[in-house]
């Protein structure tokens, strides 16, 4: 066997392979073997029949089991002696036809390999994380929220308006400036808690003027920004009738509530309970911050071409994603239009390619840290995979091996390890966290 390497760009490799006929006769005579060991003809005891006659008979499926092991092994010594490593599969050309006795047999596969570039130094590099901080307040309002999902109704007897707190049950019906009535605006029976903004704010104002049993009508004005198009900005004719109210009688905050929303010992068990849960999911979030800070800052010192195969498998990979959650919501895909596929189909690729970029950066410093991934480690991402979406886990595992998912599950814990390190070894100064009126400025 001899092959030619052609760049076909700095990340696609074009090779050319052509195998001599006593090449391809010896890998033929190794298949007629295999099958002549195997089967009877009449006249013949098994594994005794002629080779030629054994060739004969099965033709079509010798030839084709020998062209596809004189492929396999070929294009592996060849990856071998070339220390590359295809990342997203490999084409086949003239690989069409089956071999031929005594002909030699010419062919090329073209793959993609990661590209090479000169890292920047990333070790110890200064980067600003926010401080996790969980106020009183925080606590406090979970607690209210708890309380209110645990708390039970009685409805008012006196005659008077509604207030802060109350669930209203109430009659309306919308109409435009002819008087007829809107489509989607009207609604029996409809139970609103006021003061917790479920409604717009024309619209609890209204209600907060009318006694239980009474009807008013009041111009209600929808937010320029209102989630359905036809009403947003449009002021509508609201006729309302409040049928009752009700308060909220919530349980006392004492360590029997305690007990009974957790089994804690106390109040102040609890509402450490509460800060602990809540500091370690800032405290993760404030160190994904930093690592975002840290790989941004190191992306922007590199510049790499992205191979077109690895972002088209991430960008199908989010399609997929994408169109398998809104088919699970109920959506037809059939009633898409091509734009809007489309569309989504640039803001995947444009997600695919800030992916690649970041995976590709991150496996080069895997790669020359000599970080492994264990099969331990691997069986552990899949459990917890297989635990998050409920799934079998030896369904799942077959699933990852079926369709080549494995090598991609160890590319992204080969990244997480290389971020981990990247994050170890910076220098954090701690800082105090961002709150909305700051990043409004």
């Amino acid at each position: 066997m001899k092959y030619t390497v052609e760049e076909l760009s700095p990340v696609k490799k074009k090779v050319q392979v052509e195998v001599p006929a006593a090449e391809v006769d010896a890998v033929l005579n190794q298949s007629v073997n295999r099958y002549r060991a195997s089967v009877a003809l009449p006249g013949f005891r098994k594994g005794k029949a002629p080779m030629g006659m054994v060739e004969k008979r099965f033709a079509q499926d010798i030839y084709k089991e020998a062209t596809e092991s004189l492929l396999q092994e070929n294009i592996g010594e060849v990856l071998k002696e070339l220390d590359m490593e295809p990342i997203a599969g490999l084409n086949l050309d003239g690989a069409e036809e089956p071999l031929k006795r005594g002909s030699d047999y010419s062919y090329a596969f073209i793959f993609e390999v990661m590209p090479t570039f000169d890292l920047p130094e990333y070790n110890g590099i200064a980067v600003e994380e926010e401080k996790a901080v969980v106020t009183d307040e925080e606590i406090d309002s979970v607690i209210d929220r708890v309380r209110r999902n645990m708390g039970t109704r009685e409805e008012v007897t006196e005659k008077r308006l509604p207030a802060e707190g109350d669930v209203v049950s109430m009659d309306f019906e919308g109409t435009d400036e002819e008087g007829n009535v809107l489509d989607g605006v009207s609604g029996k029976n409809f139970q609103v808690t006021i003061g917790e903004k479920q409604v717009i704010p024309d619209f609890e104002a209204l209600v907060l003027t009318i006694m239980p049993g009474e009807t008013k009508e009041g111009d209600v004005v929808f937010p320029e920004d209102y989630h359905s198009a036809n009403l947003a900005g449009k002021t509508v004719r609201m006729k309302i009738t409040v049928n009752s109210l009700a308060t909220m009688k919530l349980p006392e905050i004492n360590d029997d509530f305690a007990k009974l929303l957790g089994a804690f010992e106390s109040v102040d068990d609890m509402r450490e309970n509460i800060r602990n849960s809540y500091m370690n999911n800032r405290k993760e979030l404030s160190k994904s911050k930093a690592q975002s800070l840290l790989l941004e800052g190191l992306l922007e010192k590199v510049e790499f071409p992205l191979p077109e195969g690895l972002v088209d498998r991430y960008t199908g990979n989010i399609l997929a994603d994408r169109f398998g959650r809104m088919q699970r919501g109920g959506l037809d895909m059939n009633e898409l239009d091509k734009e809007t596929v489309d569309g989504w189909r640039e803001e995947a690729k444009t997600e695919a390619e800030k992916y690649a970029r970041t995976q590709i950066f991150l496996l080069s410093i895997a790669k020359k840290e000599a970080f492994e991934v264990s099969p331990q480690e691997m069986e552990a991402a899949l459990r917890q995979i297989a635990a998050q979406g409920n799934h079998d886990f030896n369904t799942l595992y077959e699933h990852y091996v079926r369709n080549n998912l494995l090598g991609s599950l160890r590319d992204r814990l080969l990244a997480d390890k290389a971020m981990d390190f990247i994050y170890e070894k910076a220098e954090i100064k701690e800082v105090e966290p961002t709150t909305d009126a700051d990043e409004n400025k």
